[in-house]
């Protein structure tokens, strides 16, 4: 996995952000800071919002930096 890209995942849920994508819109975090908050480190909370919410603020990311993958229950490693 290239160090580029990074990857948070909560449940069945996966936030993929890739850095060198980013337009640096803060779109992602004015909208939900509890989940996305570039002055914390890692900056992308998995616990801080249902993963419907994330993945409805992952949508409207502009420059498609920040992306998701829903994964099937049986491959979902605890």
């Amino acid at each position: 996995m290239p160090k580029n890209i990074l990857h948070y995942t909560k449940g069945n849920l996966t936030v993929i952000w890739q850095p060198k994508l980013c337009q640096h819109s803060k779109i992602c975090w004015h909208g939900l800071r509890e989940v996305f908050d570039p002055f914390v480190r890692p900056w992308i909370n998995m616990e801080g919002a249902s993963a419907e919410r994330i993945v409805e603020q992952v949508t409207r990311c502009p420059s498609g930096a920040l992306t998701y993958e829903i994964h099937k229950e049986s491959e979902v490693q605890e």
